[in-house]
């Protein structure tokens, strides 16, 4: 499993290559052709090669390029290579936890064409779509079912007040399920044991089933054009008093000592495709509930 990286200004430690000092190289490993790795001088081969999220890229990377051997493929007659890997900054959490990567992959058929190949990699995120419902409305109904949102400053979004899905990177809680049941105690303060927790990503995408199908994840990549993140999405339904509904609107919750500054908003679950819209959490989560909803499976 993947480790838990928080993210607040306390954990931060930038380096980036001014091109004073020169890069380290060393090959890929397992690579065909050979594959030049340049690094900057605060990052070693180790610390890359173990690092989750370049670990999970590079192999996904490496299937996808092998299954343009198949005939049928659309690159078949020019098949693409990964001709070259440059690291061109780094993030460390605490200073020493190699927490974010920018690099750029050199991809290129024999017809000199290239693929965009800018990377930046952070891994995987969980996120929870939590639904509560008053137990005096009929069961087996969608009636007055609200979705809890957490509203934070999201500084990478220039807002001091996003509305989102509690989310949040993933820990070494041993599953996915555990992770997402983690990170709702501490964004919502909502105990839920894992085993209540449903895929819904894991139950609408269809797994790999042979090799020359792509070896993507079950999740939502919400910025494939620059990141490696994805992110299984989880659901969890409550019905519970109308009172105690009250207790969760407004509520200040989050770790404050990491810088967490999150309070809590229910949203009608029919009104959450617009008061959530700018968090593409939301709306994935909102089309797998209807979705999985209308047939049946949730």
């Amino acid at each position: 499993m993947f480790p838990r990286l928080r993210l607040t200004a306390r954990h931060f430690y930038a380096t980036g290559y001014s091109g004073t000092t020169a890069m380290t190289t060393f090959t890929l490993p397992n690579s065909e052709p050979k594959v030049p790795v340049n690094v900057i001088p605060d990052l070693s081969e180790d610390q890359l090669l173990s690092f989750p999220a370049f670990k999970t890229w590079i192999s996904t990377l490496q299937h996808s390029l092998s299954t343009q051997q198949d005939p049928s493929h659309t690159f078949n007659p020019a098949p693409y290579k990964l001709r070259k890997i440059d690291v061109q900054s780094v993030d460390f959490f605490g200073g020493k936890r190699l927490g974010f990567v920018k690099l750029k992959a050199d991809i290129s058929n024999e017809n000199g064409e290239k693929l965009p190949g800018s990377v930046f990699l952070r891994g995987a995120s969980v996120a929870m779509m939590l639904i509560l419902q008053p137990n005096d409305v009929p069961e087996n109904t969608e009636e007055e079912k609200q979705v809890i949102l957490t509203v934070q400053p999201r500084i990478p979004a220039g807002s001091l007040a996003l509305a989102e899905l509690p989310a949040g990177m993933l820990d070494d809680s041993g599953t996915l399920a555990g992770a997402a049941a983690k990170e709702i105690a501490e964004e919502t303060g909502l105990e839920i044991p894992a085993s209540e927790l449903i895929n819904m990503t894991e139950l609408a995408l269809p797994a790999a089933s042979s090799d020359n199908d792509e070896r993507l994840q079950q999740a939502v990549y919400p910025s494939p054009g620059g990141s490696d993140e994805f992110i299984p999405l989880f659901l969890w339904q409550k019905r519970v008093p109308r009172d105690q509904l009250k207790e969760w609107q407004g509520k200040l919750t989050g770790l404050r000592e990491h810088g967490e500054k999150i309070t809590l908003m229910l949203c009608p679950l029919e009104q959450v495709w617009k008061l959530g819209g700018r968090d593409a959490k939301v709306l994935a989560g909102w089309a797998f509930y209807h979705g999985l909803r209308r047939e049946g499976r949730i």
